[in-house]
């Protein structure tokens, strides 16, 4: 079929990126027996769109790329719009697109041109007469393309007349496609300088477009290490993590989706963003969680970590089908529908946290969050729902979401980033009231701890009395603010004195205010002069009183003459001149309302010496994790030390509990009885007087 097209008028081309004059093109002529001829005349110092009716295929082969192939019967088709919209819908996979051109240059310039292309659905190759000039991707069986569109640029070599073909390949569309998809999109020619002036302007259109998201990263990501700061200050402090986590993920989604424009295979971005996208959804949930007060709501927190765990499952699934989606079968599409459908129905879940969290009395700076929270979920919920499937339910309201509101100076402006930046500011709002509110509950629990501190600094003896013929030594060492352990020397009326020594179970405020309630019930009982009394008078007024703790403890009375009576309730035995001193241990203090407690003796000779200690000692822990041990201890209590020295080698080898030491050594006769006590509670009081 032979085809005569008179040449017509030339179009003259607007200014290029640099003000550089554009050459004009000529209108089709009927140069060739084959599709009509684009002549573009006059090419010099500019760029060129290859616009107009394209020979258009749909399929695969290669000959299609041969100059001498006679593709008039090929339909026509634009490249200013996608195949789907210009009668083929749904379709994925190979088409072709052919051009005869005849490029005359301008008087006086070389001839050397490129060829421009900003954008195509998914990857593409470039035949000039036949030769191969350029891909972008690669096309099946080894499928790869990017995840964001990038511009490129190729060189037609050799003659300036022939047949310009391209291969395009679109990958099989997921759920949330649209039925236009597929194509290549109005390709320009020009020379090469002209040509890599325009790809210069297309990539700072991009990022002048996204200043302000670069601008809410660098925000976003200040506040991340910010809240990682407080968070490790304070590793109980959950509410910074979320925060941290919240606007830390949309930095990497950014990053993956468009900024910074790394070109990102399609399946390995997808990989990535799904489930870091589904982590922002969690982190959104327990942010909500902690700024409703709603942390303390057992039930509440199960289902959130239940839904979270599964969450993050569906979110790694569908990244994974990500790999196998150029071979992508009806499986793997019903795969991607199903777990995509799954990741919307999720997000339904904030409506829930904010509706029981509303339940609740709340201060404005929560409810303001709420409800930034409840638009941008539901600008979410909306944007997903009518992009899934919308290529059969042919719904555009994610179109309208995702379109620009205005643009300040090229930086564009979108309903979603309007809402979550002001969603942002109401969370950093909340967060600043939270923080304040812990801090006054800090200041208050930091005033109740010094209440505590004073009270043991009370029940802790500022001075040993002196026992006439004995040395005693003692060493207190808490592990925390307040201690657990508790000692006691009363003297009796008969000459005789009771020692208790013991550990309260647990740490901290609550262990302490056991030790004081222990302190008092000894000091009432006494009067008492036997240990096994004492022990079960003790026990009574412990049974119940202890929310389920216990408390080790023994009470043994010296006598003037050397004889030692003990009663011991599940505590660790004595050293008797550095061997372990072996004893009935009976029950733990607190267990039972009514125990029973025997008693046994011991006569101390001069010289001899009785060390009792609580379990601090012996579970001192070396920073390898090895424990202080029975063997460190019996060479320890070899050597007879004072409570002192015997604390400074648990200290020495690493704290992890109270440490109390009293050491009770008999003297010969004549020789002067001492006492010496250490306690860090008594180094404060001297430090503050």
């Amino acid at each position: 079929m032979n085809f005569r097209i008179p040449i017509l008028c030339l179009l003259m081309v607007s200014a290029d990126a640099v003000g550089q004059q554009a050459p004009q093109k000529a209108a089709q002529a009927a140069l060739s027996d084959h599709a009509p001829v684009l002549v573009l005349q006059g090419i010099g110092r500019g760029v060129v769109p290859i616009d107009g009716n394209w020979q258009f295929h749909l399929g695969d082969n290669p000959i299609w790329s041969q100059p001498s192939l006679d593709d008039s019967h090929w339909e026509t088709i634009h490249v200013d719009d996608e195949w789907g919209a210009q009668g083929h819908p749904l379709y994925s996979g190979f088409a072709w697109y052919r051009r005869h051109i005849d490029l005359i240059p301008a008087a006086g310039s070389i001839g050397n041109f490129s060829i421009y292309i900003e954008e195509a659905e998914d990857a593409y190759e470039i035949y000039w007469n036949g030769n191969l000039v350029g891909q972008y991707g690669t096309l099946p069986p080894h499928a790869s393309w990017y995840y964001q569109p990038f511009p490129r640029s190729f060189p037609l070599s050799g003659a300036t007349s022939g047949v310009l073909a391209i291969r395009v390949w679109e990958r099989p569309l997921n759920i949330f496609d649209g039925a236009e998809r597929g194509g290549i999109y109005l390709p320009n020619v020009g020379d090469p300088e002209s040509i890599a002036l325009r790809l210069g302007a297309r990539e700072w259109s991009i990022i002048r477009g996204d200043l302000f998201d670069y601008g809410l990263v660098m925000l976003r990501a200040f506040i991340a290490f910010l809240c990682l700061v407080l968070w490790y200050r304070n590793r109980e402090e959950r509410l910074f993590t979320w925060v941290a986590v919240y606007t830390a993920t949309p930095i990497a989604i950014d990053i993956i989706n468009r900024l910074f424009r790394i070109p990102l295979p399609w399946n390995v971005a997808r990989a990535l963003n799904q489930p870091i996208y589904v982590l922002y959804l969690i982190s959104m949930w327990f942010l909500l969680v902690w700024l409703l007060r709603l942390h303390d709501n057992r039930l509440m927190v199960r289902w959130t970590r239940a839904l979270g765990w599964a969450a993050m499952g569906v979110g790694f699934a569908d990244g994974i089908v990500s790999f196998f989606w150029a071979h992508a079968g009806l499986g793997m599409q019903w795969a991607n529908g199903i777990l995509a459908g799954l990741i919307v129905l999720m997000q339904v879940f904030p409506y829930v946290i904010i509706g029981i969290g509303l339940r609740h009395k709340q201060d404005p700076s929560r409810w303001v969050v709420a409800i930034g929270a409840l638009l941008m979920q539901l600008i979410y919920t909306l944007e997903a729902a009518s992009a899934f499937g919308r290529r059969f339910t042919h719904w555009s309201f994610s179109d309208f979401i995702n379109e620009k509101l205005f643009s300040i100076q090229g930086v564009y402006f979108y309903p979603e980033k309007i809402v979550s930046l002001a969603l942002f500011a109401a969370i950093l709002y909340a967060v600043y009231r939270y923080a304040v509110e812990q801090q006054i509950r800090h200041s208050v629990m930091e005033r109740e701890m010094q209440s505590a501190r004073e009270i043991q600094q009370v029940l802790v003896p500022e001075a040993l009395p002196a026992i006439e013929g004995y040395a005693i030594t003692s060493a207190y060492q808490p592990a925390m603010e307040v201690g657990g352990d508790f000692f006691q020397i009363i003297p009796n009326d008969d000459g005789s004195t009771i020692v208790a020594l013991g550990d309260v179970s647990g740490k901290g405020l609550k262990a302490g205010m056991n030790v004081s309630m222990i302190v008092g019930v000894l000091r009432a009982e006494a009067g008492s002069t036997n240990p096994a009394e004492i022990l079960a008078a003790l026990n009574r007024c412990l049974a119940g009183r202890m929310a389920g703790g216990f408390a080790t403890g023994m009470v043994f009375r010296v006598d003037q003459d050397g004889m030692v009576t003990f009663a011991n309730a599940g505590h660790l035995p004595p050293y008797l001149n550095g061997l372990e001193y072996p004893l009935d241990a009976s029950l733990p203090l607190g267990l039972i309302p009514f125990a029973d407690y025997s008693e046994e003796k011991l006569q101390l000779k001069p010289g001899d010496q009785l060390a009792v200690y609580t379990d601090g000692l012996l579970e001192a822990t070396s920073p390898t994790g090895e424990l202080f041990g029975f063997d460190r201890m019996m060479a320890l209590f070899a050597n007879q030390p004072t409570a002192q020295e015997a604390m400074k080698a648990a200290l020495d080898f690493g704290q992890e509990d109270d440490i109390t030491v009293l050491t009770i050594t008999r003297l010969a006769a004549g020789v002067e009885s001492t006492t010496s006590l250490a306690a860090p509670v008594l180094e404060a009081e001297v430090a503050e007087a």
